[in-house]
C-alpha cells in the first residue's frame, strides 16, 4: 500500500473535506501524512492519520482562533488581501519545512489543495507525483468564468469576458508579492518558470479532483481533460455531535450557519434571528463557537442556538438554509434537497452565491443590501415558491449518483498504480 502526503491550508473549509478523503484512503490501507501547524495535531491523529508539525515557532497554540477572528472582521476584497498576506507567511514555512520532512519520510504521492502552489513546486522538486484536490470552489480560469471574489454570473459576451479579464488582472496585482515568492523558490530549485495564475494554484498533470458537482457550476468550456467532478467529500460516519432534538417544535425548520470563518459576526446572526422572529418557523443557529455566552443568550430568546450541529442530519429536517455561501454548507444543503438564502461575506462566497442564483436553488442578498425586512421577504419568497426546492431536489438527485470520496479515492489509486 502507498504512503500519501497531504498539503492543505489550515482552514476547516479545506481541511474537513480533505480529512474525509484521507479517511477513505486510510480505510483502504494507505498511510496518510498531514503536514500541518501544531494545534491541528489532535484533529488529525484522532482520525487515525499521521501528523507531522510545521511552523512550530511561527504558529503557537491559539493561532487559528485569532486568525479566524481577524477574518471575521473583514469583508470583500480586504479578506483576499489579508488571506494572501497570511498565506505568504505560511508558504515560506511550507517551503522551508515540508521538503525536509518528506526526505526523512518518503511518500509515493502528494495530495495538494488547489490553492497551495508551493505543494506543486515541492512535488516537482522532489520528483513526486501529485494530484490537485479542489476542496473549495474549482478555480480553473476561463473567459466566461468570473473571479471568485466577484458576485457576477456567467457571461460569454465580449463585455462580460473583458470585465472578467480586468478583475483577474486587478486581483492578481493584489497578490504580486505572493506570486513572487513562489516564483523565487521555483527558480531556486531550477523548476520550469510559471506565470500568471499558474503561480497561484496547484495544477497537476495527473488529475484534478473536485467536490463540486457539474450541476452546481457555470457552463465550463476549457477544463483540463483530467478534471473530475466527484461530488462532496464527506465522511459517511454518523455525526457524534449532541443536539437537543427534543426541542424541535415541528414548525418548518430554518438552519442558519456562517461557517468557520464568519462565525463571529453577531450582527449578522442577530439580523437573521430578527427576520425569522414573526414567521411561523423554528430557527436553529449553529455558530461554531464564534459567539460569546452573552451573544448566545441574546439570540436564544427567539431561536435554538448551538455551538455545533450535526449538519447533515439537521438539514434532512430543514425547509431552508441561511448561509454565508460557503461551499461545504451549500453542498450539504443541496445533498438534502434544501433551498438556500445566501448572505456572502467574502472569499469565494460571492461567486458561490452567483451559482446559487444561476441554478435557481435559492436567493442571494449582498452584504450591503442586508436588512431585516429584506431578509424576511427573501425567506418568505424562497419558502413559498416551489421552484427553489424543486431545483435543489434536482441537484440532490444528481448528487445521490455521485460517489464523492469513493470516486476520488479510486482515481488516486489508479494514478498510484500507473506511477508505481
Amino acid at each position: 500500500m502507498a504512503t500519501i502526503g497531504v498539503i492543505c491550508p489550515s482552514l476547516w473549509g479545506h481541511l474537513n473535506p480533505m480529512l474525509s478523503l484521507a479517511k477513505e484512503l486510510n480505510l483502504r490501507a494507505h498511510t496518510i501524512i498531514f503536514y500541518q501547524i501544531p494545534e491541528l495535531a489532535p484533529k488529525i491523529t484522532q482520525q487515525g492519520l499521521t501528523f507531522f508539525p510545521i511552523g512550530q515557532v511561527e504558529y503557537p497554540e491559539g493561532f487559528l482562533k485569532s486568525f479566524v477572528q481577524a477574518l471575521g472582521r473583514l469583508q470583500g476584497i480586504e479578506i483576499i488581501r489579508y488571506w494572501y498576506a497570511e498565506q505568504e507567511k505560511m508558504t515560506k514555512v511550507v517551503f522551508r519545512d515540508i521538503p525536509a520532512l518528506i526526505k526523512q519520510n518518503p511518500v509515493d504521492l502528494l495530495l495538494v489543495d488547489q490553492v497551495e502552489p508551493a505543494g506543486q513546486a515541492i512535488a516537482e522538486y522532489l520528483n513526486i507525483p501529485f494530484i490537485t484536490v479542489c476542496n473549495a470552489l474549482a478555480l480553473n480560469r476561463e473567459p466566461g468564468i468570473p473571479p471568485v471574489f466577484t458576485p457576477w454570473g456567467y457571461q460569454l459576451t465580449g463585455w462580460g469576458q473583458l470585465r472578467n479579464r480586468i478583475a483577474y488582472y486587478i486581483g492578481d496585482s493584489l497578490v504580486s508579492s505572493y506570486k513572487k515568492l513562489v516564483s523565487q523558490y521555483r527558480q531556486k530549485w531550477d523548476l520550469p518558470r510559471l506565470s500568471g495564475s499558474d503561480l497561484l494554484f496547484a495544477n497537476s498533470p495527473l488529475a484534478y479532483l473536485s467536490q463540486q458537482p457539474p450541476e452546481f457550476d457555470f457552463p465550463r468550456k476549457k477544463l483540463p481533460h483530467n478534471f473530475y467532478y466527484c461530488g462532496p467529500f464527506r465522511d459517511q460516519t454518523p455525526s457524534d455531535v449532541v443536539f437537543p432534538y427534543e426541542r424541535l417544535t415541528g414548525q418548518p425548520l430554518i438552519y442558519a450557519s456562517l461557517g468557520t470563518l464568519q462565525n463571529t459576526k453577531f450582527d449578522v446572526f442577530s439580523l437573521i434571528a430578527a427576520a425569522c422572529r414573526n414567521l411561523d418557523v423554528q430557527l436553529v443557529i449553529s455558530h461554531g463557537g464564534g459567539l460569546t455566552d452573552e451573544e448566545v443568550a441574546h439570540l436564544a430568546a427567539h431561536s435554538l442556538v448551538v455551538s455545533y450541529a450535526p449538519q447533515l442530519e439537521l438539514l434532512q429536517r430543514a425547509s431552508l438554509t441561511i448561509t454565508h455561501a460557503g461551499l461545504n454548507t451549500v453542498l450539504d444543503s443541496l445533498a438534502c434537497g434544501v433551498p438556500l438564502v445566501a448572505l456572502p461575506q467574502g472569499f469565494e462566497q460571492p461567486t458561490i452565491a452567483a451559482r446559487i442564483q444561476w441554478t435557481q436553488v435559492g436567493e442571494v442578498i449582498p452584504a450591503k443590501q442586508l436588512s431585516t425586512n429584506h431578509l424576511r421577504m427573501t425567506i418568505d419568497k424562497v419558502l413559498d415558491s416551489p421552484i427553489y426546492r424543486e431545483n435543489a431536489q434536482h441537484i440532490q438527485q444528481h448528487l445521490q449518483k455521485e460517489k464523492g470520496v469513493n470516486q476520488a479515492a479510486d482515481i488516486i489509486e489508479q494514478e498510484l498504480a500507473q506511477n508505481s
